[in-house]
């Protein structure tokens, strides 16, 4: 999945980014709220970790932008702001979580997970089709009863696709989601990367799993 974070410490948010890539999330990073509305006009995220007290525009106020704009995106504010009526105004703002600083990141991992479930229609962190499984929370990825190393962009984009199994994604739509703004690649990253993945994940099996519908971009589901 694609996150903003969205942190003027910046110790803190490299920090954050960091453990979030080595998690095969792909991320952006801004430092105060103006950034903040900019990025999240330019992409398509699927969470945002938002710090309430930064520069030229608050937490509060990018918030307000972002849901009068009519986006759904689930958002985390994480915050020194400890008291009651902060917890209160931040949910009822229209955040979905509110985790206090100093936290734990084993935490922050935690309620990112549970709040970007709802929007796949996912109740646990397993991913799965046919044989193939996907456990979120330890990485490990089996096929039958393969374990099959992938690099950190490899699961991104494989977790992706099962996210939306049996859809077709467009190769733009996979670029959204998959690689950040910092990435500076060729243009055919997308067709790379699935064939990286289909070498580890079909090659050896009769059943094929990842697809190309010609003219529209790939899916991974059970049938041809």
């Amino acid at each position: 999945m694609r996150i903003l974070i969205a942190e003027d410490e910046r110790d803190l948010n490299l920090i954050i980014k960091k453990k979030l890539q080595n998690s095969g999330y792909t991320v952006d990073s801004v430092f105060d709220g103006e950034e903040a509305l900019d990025f999240i006009a330019a992409a398509d995220y699927d969470g945002i970790i938002l710090d309430i007290m930064m520069p030229i525009h608050d937490g509060f106020y990018v918030l307000s932008e972002l849901r009068k704009a009519g986006k759904k995106t689930p958002v985390l504010f994480l915050t020194a702001r400890d008291s009651v009526e902060d917890r209160v105004k931040g949910l009822d703002s229209g955040a979905n979580d509110y985790l206090i600083k100093p936290f734990s990141f084993d935490e922050l991992m935690a309620r990112l997970r549970a709040m970007t479930r709802p929007a796949f229609g996912l109740s646990d962190n397993i991913l799965s089709i046919d044989n193939l499984t996907v456990n979120c929370t330890s990485h490990e990825v089996k096929r039958g009863e393969k374990l099959i190393a992938l690099s950190a962009k490899e699961y991104t984009l494989l977790t992706y696709m099962l996210k939306n199994k049996g859809r077709v994604l467009s190769r733009e739509q996979l670029e959204n989601h998959v690689w950040s703004f910092d990435y500076e690649g060729g243009s055919n990253i997308v067709e790379v990367y699935i064939r990286y993945l289909r070498k580890k994940i079909d090659d050896g099996f009769d059943k094929k799993l990842i697809h190309t519908i010609r003219g529209l971009g790939y899916v991974i589901r059970e049938n041809p």
